[in-house]
């Protein structure tokens, strides 16, 4: 019955689903993960007081709305229904000498019912608790924040920017499907002199998570005050940190990334992620283009990840709930409870041909630690996660499928593309009693359409529906309710002026 149910959304989605390209405007692009990619800004000016008058503001407005409608409800999680409305105002200078500047507010007020999900310290906003700040009493409120606040010097092929702002890497990302971007605090440099190859570095002091009104510790677990986004390690609490670790709540982040196309149709990719006192992370990333015939391409990719651990382990142990420790970890299902080493081996396939996109996805996270990336990165993104899914728990296997139609681009229909992925999670029986997470299949569907009649706006509906296995209640025993098993549906309009 779950397939057939899914195989009629999947069609019905399709018949009537619009575009999910990516919004043009005369200065602006509205990407595929929401993050606005400017294609206008103010240029070099002869006077400080030019920087201001000839600057440029760019507002944006949003609705956002979420349906969950959980296969059984609990104490922990109900049916529920959210909705927000906010935007932005972006104001970037001109260019006095190399120097310039960028301040973006960004605001979201809650519009559901009764404004509560749920009662004491309880909300079942889940995902779209990113649509308002969830306060300590579990109510919900607006948010205000100036999210980016940055300087910035250019010289050559040399860009400099310190100051709130927005990171993206694969570990990293400012990911903005909701209503505000995460954004962080920090120090960036990024440098194109060496040819076919760009190198960035930074110093990360904190992040703001996207239903945060404050900036906080990029590592530390506090629910609602510090990082308690998805994938966070819940044992790398304040205390833990200060009894069992060097006692820095509030380490920096060194990041490194580059990339080189030197190669023809070749491109590498590495990254650097290094938190003194908890862990490091190298990446390393290879996707080679073959030109099968005048229509198609087809692009082989991998991706490793290595996971080295420098303190978290001894902390907050080797899963990400939080309670695996050195006396408990057989019982837990890893082979060492207080040590992060980890890794993970990703590969894919993709084949394009004009407005069709296919690609199939594997990846397997060793039978070690699970891998920490609470920065909405995503270290399987592009392989194989799936919307709102962690599938990097060790000992974990997923592979996926996805495919992309653009209509507009066929000449079929104007402004029409539609996106859909399946991903299957097999995840370790064992682990899964520790972690929460069991084996699941999901179906995520995104549909988005603009019309020439309504200039800068773009409608997007985006659907998932999850047939996951019940939660286990001891490493062998599953429980004979299943409250893993849920359909999601979102509506996000946005306008650009």
């Amino acid at each position: 019955m779950k397939l057939v149910k899914l195989s009629m959304v999947a069609a019905a989605t399709c018949l009537l689903a619009t575009s999910a390209h990516a919004l043009k405007t005369e200065d602006r692009i509205l990407k595929a993960n929401y993050q606005v990619e400017y294609t206008k800004t103010p240029g070099d000016v002869e006077s400080i007081g030019e920087m201001l008058t000839k600057g440029d503001v760019y507002g944006r407005l949003r609705s956002n709305a979420f349906w969950w409608d959980w296969d059984n409800e609990s104490a922990a999680v109900q049916d529920n229904n959210m909705w927000g409305l906010g935007g932005s105002l972006v104001f970037k200078s001109g260019f006095y000498h190399g120097f310039g500047t960028t301040v973006g507010f960004y605001g979201t007020a809650p519009m559901h019912e009764n404004n509560t999900l749920g009662t004491g310290t309880t909300n079942f906003g889940k995902a779209g608790k990113d649509t308002y700040h969830t306060r300590a009493d579990g109510s919900e409120g607006g948010i205000g924040v100036v999210a980016e606040a940055y300087g910035e010097f250019k010289a050559g092929k040399t860009d400099v920017k310190v100051g709130r702002q927005l990171i993206d890497s694969i570990m990293i990302g400012s990911n903005d499907t909701k209503m505000v971007p995460h954004t962080f605090e920090a120090a960036m440099i990024e440098n194109k002199d060496i040819p076919d190859t760009a190198i960035r570095a930074g110093y990360i002091m904190a992040e703001k998570l996207r239903d945060h009104q404050t900036f906080h510790s990029v590592i530390a677990y506090t629910k609602y005050t510090g990082n308690d986004d998805s994938g966070v390690h819940k044992g790398l609490t304040p205390a833990n940190i200060r009894s069992r670790g060097k006692g820095d709540v509030d380490p920096e982040m060194v990041l490194v990334t580059a990339s080189n196309k030197s190669i023809p149709n070749l491109k590498l990719d590495g990254e650097y992620i290094a938190l003194d006192g908890f862990f490091n992370t190298a990446i390393l990333e290879a996707n080679y283009q073959i030109k099968l015939n005048d229509a198609w391409t087809l692009t082989p990719g991998i991706r490793y990840l290595r996971q080295m651990d420098d303190g978290a382990g001894k902390i907050g142990g080797a899963s990400l709930a939080g309670s695996v420790t050195a006396a408990n970890a057989a019982s837990k299902g890893y082979t060492v409870g207080d040590n992060v080493d980890g890794s993970i081996i990703m590969a894919r396939l993709v084949a394009a041909s004009g407005p069709l996109e296919l690609s199939a996805g594997y990846s397997k996270i060793a039978d070690d630690a699970d891998i920490i990336a609470p920065w909405r990165g995503f270290p399987t993104g592009g392989y194989t996660r799936s919307m709102a899914q962690v599938d990097w728990i060790a000992n974990t296997k997923n592979w996926a499928v996805k495919a992309v139609y653009n209509f507009d681009k066929a000449g079929l229909v104007p402004g029409l593309l539609v996106a859909a992925d399946y991903e299957n999670m097999n995840f370790d029986d064992k682990k899964a009693f520790t972690s929460t997470f069991t084996d699941r299949n999901i179906l995520h569907i995104d549909a988005t359409q603009t019309f020439k009649s309504l200039p800068n706006t773009e409608f997007k509906f985006r659907f998932a529906t999850v047939d996951a296995d019940p939660a286990y209640t001891s490493a062998t025993v599953q429980s004979s309710v299943d409250n893993n098993s849920y359909n999601e549906y979102r509506f996000e309009i946005n306008y650009l002026f």
